[in-house]
């Protein structure tokens, strides 16, 4: 494996892992809408754990949501999804850092290595999924309810959390992706470069059977 491919794709899991603990906690996942209304007093901004207020002078005012089972369903998936992001990505870094060629964690069989890189690309590739679904189906509801007319409820548009969400998930799918063609790649040139030879033992064997079925041209009576 390229070590300069390792690193750059150990470097994408790593940003991406950082930008889905920025995109969590961020409280702009979704911003109160200003189309159609005339006089606006107060912005509402929410995440997938508080609602926010900020008024014209300024001050804000943020609660946390009062209780889970009150959810609707898709912000309980999120939650769950974008937690599961971050316990993947902290695995897929740790592996990855064992399996580089560069690093001196986890001896120098370079066979299992590869297999522990592997499998970090694979935890990256989790962690990237996970991540988009969590935000492009809260965007989704955004949207719907967005374009819905007969929606009582305020309308919101789509925050900058979820652009950080997008960002993310594309880098660590990415970094998940070089890391497992990189792999594939080295599967490959190890069985070009040992191809099958056969035993001494069996070439030995096949020599002694030729010799013995070869057809003698002599009679009898040529030995003495």
């Amino acid at each position: 494996m390229n070590p300069a491919v390792e690193a750059f794709a150990y470097f994408l899991g790593f940003l991406s892992w950082l930008m889905v603990g920025i995109a969590l906690p961020n409280r702009n996942w979704k911003v109160s809408s200003v189309d159609g209304n005339v006089i606006t007093t107060s912005t509402i901004y929410e995440n997938l754990w508080m609602s926010c207020a900020t008024d014209a002078t300024g001050v804000h005012n943020c609660r946390d949501f009062p209780s889970l089972l009150a959810l609707n369903g898709y912000i309980q998936a999120s939650r769950a999804l974008m937690i599961a992001a971050i316990v993947f990505g902290t695995l897929g870094l740790a592996a990855t850092l064992v399996g580089m060629q560069c690093s001196k964690i986890g001896g120098e069989n370079y066979v299992l290595k590869g297999r522990i890189a592997a499998i970090g690309g694979v935890l990256f590739i989790l962690e990237g999924m996970c991540t988009m679904i969590a935000v492009s189906w809260y965007a989704a509801n955004i949207t719907q309810q967005f374009f819905d007319q007969y929606y009582p409820g305020t309308k919101y548009e789509i925050g900058e959390g979820l652009y950080i969400g997008w960002s993310s998930a594309v880098l660590a799918l990415c970094g998940g992706s070089c890391l497992l063609c990189a792999c594939k790649s080295d599967a490959t040139d190890e069985k070009r470069a040992y191809p099958y030879q056969q035993s001494s033992r069996g070439q030995l064997r096949s020599i002694v059977a030729t010799s013995q079925s070869a057809p003698s041209h002599y009679g009898r009576n040529a030995y003495v």
